[in-house]
């Protein structure tokens, strides 16, 4: 097995606090509290336990991961040293899509939400609401676009911007619960149900992956060895916190039933700053852009992470040309892929205004279970990737071990991979697991389309991301074997031990 060659342009930026502060910004999905707030008090439950099934054992892994095999790309090195280069490539690409169309078809659509409601009007289908969105998405592209150096500390404020927003609603919340009585806690169901289980299952594996994205930098780390599973277990400490406070403050305050995906958090802002008086509407205003920075900078993280990784599938030729894959000399960072990132979020996000006759609820959320699906299938070939590079690299220095060996490894792959192939089943086909247990599933009542509507927005999607990778492949493959016959799809020059 080979691992890859080091790539050129590239120059160390990120010591442990970068990669922490990097890895909250992308991680922490502000803009899905909302939605995991409208399952109901059975979603702190399902936090919970899920937090000790599912976000353990997955840091656990990818902690030992990243640090023994700290290479550029990440995860689609991991996928290539492990399967091959065909694998890796169509994994990169449902792992790195996921993001322009969360970007563009989500992001922007909470980010217009929020500043319309809180900050400016903006009017929906608007011209107002067009530039909004396109300066957010490509605002975002911009910060992925600029040397590391510097982009760092724009998702750092945005990471800073996003605690501070969640801290001062969650203690406004408490203060509203002290004067008013925490009416929505006394009247929240916890006990878990089926029913909340399968609608909450998909988006709560979505807010709880990523920890490893910081990796596709992994030579722009100082010292990936020792930093990345410290980051990591910070990083997801950070993030069940940040998850199951604001969540519980949500319920406390806001009345059962009135809370939405787009716009649940900045809702129930509007409710308990009435604790403020007269200060209430510039708070919420200052709350509102703290949200949107917040928002802004979340999608210019993972436009930084996922954009190496693609670039690096392109330049080892997994995707269409290596022309994509080339690192800017000056600024160390993949220009072309950045560019081509931004025109695919900004056509999800017109595709997006577009869907239908639904309301933005209904848009939010359809286009919130595209962006899970595709990221929960890439990890369909990530997590058993890890397993096998466990069992298959034994003399890689590995200065962090998943308790109890390769055994302990094996379990939390299992765990993991059992909870990701669930959440893909459900993203990908909502409602047909229900039947099964005697649960009443209304289509159109929940997803305010029809399935064939939903099916051909989501289904659709992913089939049309197979062919494109399939394609880029094929294409890089022919091209390879006409002027690059020596060249049998290894990842680079051997070495024995990581950079």
């Amino acid at each position: 097995m080979s691992v890859p060659a080091p790539v050129p342009h590239l120059k160390r930026s990120l010591r442990r606090f970068d990669i922490m502060a990097l890895g909250v910004a992308a991680v922490i999905s502000i803009d899905v509290i909302g939605q995991i707030a409208s399952g109901g008090g059975q979603s702190v439950t399902w936090i919970a336990v899920m937090a000790v099934s599912f976000l353990l054992p997955y840091a656990l892994i990818f902690a030992e991961t990243g640090a023994a095999f700290p290479y550029e790309g990440g995860p689609y090195a991991w996928v290539e040293l492990a399967f091959g280069r065909l694998v890796a490539a169509l994994t990169s690409m449902f792992y790195w899509v996921t993001n322009p169309v969360w970007l563009g078809g989500s992001l922007a659509f909470i980010g217009a939400g929020a500043w319309d409601g809180f900050v400016s009007p903006l009017g929906s289908g608007t011209a107002a609401d067009y530039v909004f969105k396109l300066a957010f998405v490509w605002g975002a592209i911009l910060t992925a676009i600029i040397s590391l150096r510097r982009g760092k500390w724009i998702t750092t404020t945005g990471a800073a911007a996003k605690l501070l927003a969640l801290a001062f609603f969650t203690g406004t919340a408490v203060a509203y619960g002290i004067r008013h009585g925490f009416q929505g806690l006394q009247n929240a169901a916890f006990s878990p149900t089926g029913a909340g289980f399968l609608a909450l299952v998909p988006v709560l594996i979505f807010a709880m992956v990523g920890f490893e994205a910081p990796n596709a930098a992994g030579e722009e780390m100082y010292d990936p060895q020792r930093d990345v599973p410290i980051a990591i277990g910070v990083s997801g400490a950070i993030a069940t916190s940040c998850y199951l406070l604001p969540v519980l403050a949500i319920l406390s305050a806001a009345p059962a039933g009135q809370i939405t995906g787009i716009g649940g958090f900045m809702d129930a802002a509007g409710l308990v700053f009435e604790v403020y008086g007269d200060w209430r509407g510039p708070l919420l205003t200052g709350t509102g852009v703290l949200f949107v920075v917040a928002l802004l900078t979340q999608g210019s993280a993972w436009m930084i992470v996922v954009d190496r990784m693609q670039a690096m599938a392109a330049a080892e030729g997994g995707f269409f040309s290596r022309w994509l894959g080339a690192f800017h000399a000056r600024l160390g960072t993949p220009v072309r892929m950045n560019v081509l990132s931004g025109l695919t979020a900004t056509a999800f996000m017109v595709a997006a205004m577009n869907l239908g006759s639904g309301d933005a609820s209904d848009t939010f959320a359809v286009v919130l279970t595209v962006a899970i699906t595709t990221l929960l299938l890439s990890y369909l070939a990530i997590v058993p990737a890890l397993l096998a590079l466990r069992v298959r690299r034994p003399e890689i220095h590995r200065p962090y071990h998943v308790p109890f060996g390769t055994r302990g490894f094996a379990v939390a792959t299992v765990l993991v991979y059992a909870w990701v192939l669930l959440g893909s089943w459900v993203a990908l086909f909502p409602g047909t697991l229900e039947p099964l247990f005697g649960i009443t599933y209304d289509f159109r009542e929940i997803w305010g389309v029809s399935r064939m509507s939903f099916e051909v927005f989501t289904l659709g999607t992913v089939l049309l991301l197979l062919a494109v990778g399939v394609a880029g492949y094929l294409a890089q493959r022919m091209h390879l074997r006409r002027h690059h016959p020596d060249d049998h799809g290894c990842m680079g020059d051997d070495r024995s031990s990581p950079p």
